[in-house]
């Protein structure tokens, strides 16, 4: 198989509840137009239940890692689980926070877009900022424009509200775009000034 012009990465990205209710759409486009790279897809939707089951993993090593991840939160908080959640069980608490995952992705219309440009997986991850807002460096989209962390989501048990999903690996942008914009989908191949450079 022939290698993509380096320009022609596609990445996924999808504007999460709490981003679109603060009018943030046209801020995370501006930013990453900025670094250019463009926008060759771009729709708002609500999304169904199914659709957002079938986005996020279902594997059983993905779901223990969200329960081992709130575990380790409530470890370094000095909460017990047992008191909060009723268990330890990293399997069990994978799936609560899951659970809390799709309620939040599909509590309102959402963004969804194929962000395309040198290096689009690995930049704009970068422009977007660490998935936990508190974390984020200033700058970033997520250091900017959020604050939430897992300490407080737990404790109030939903998903951290951060703003944005953007795909981590070049194969999960495949999957996601296909899920999302259909088998079919042919970004097109932007040219500056019609001319490929």
């Amino acid at each position: 198989m022939k290698p993509k012009h380096p320009k022609e990465e596609v990445t996924f990205v999808m504007v999460k509840p709490d981003g679109v209710r603060k009018g943030l759409t046209g801020e995370i486009i501006r930013r990453f137009e900025q670094r250019d790279l463009k926008i060759v897809a771009l729709e708002m939707f609500q999304p169904t239940h199914k659709e957002i089951d079938d986005h996020y993993p279902k594997d059983e090593s993905w779901i223990r890692r969200l329960g081992q991840k709130t575990l380790a939160t409530y470890e370094k908080y000095g909460v017990d689980p047992i008191e909060k959640l009723g268990t330890k069980d990293d399997l069990e608490i994978g799936k609560m926070v899951r659970g809390w995952l799709l309620n939040y992705v599909t509590s309102a219309p959402l963004v969804r877009m194929v962000v395309q440009g040198v290096h689009a997986v690995d930049v704009v991850r970068k422009i977007s900022g660490s998935t936990m807002p508190y974390l984020a460096d200033m700058g970033t989209i997520r250091g900017d424009f959020s604050i939430d962390s897992p300490a407080l989501a737990n404790s109030e048990k939903r998903a951290v509200a951060n703003i944005l999903h953007a795909s981590e690996t070049p194969e999960e942008a495949e999957h996601e775009i296909e899920h999302w914009f259909g088998k079919n989908f042919k970004p097109h191949v932007y040219k500056r000034f019609g001319v490929d450079e």
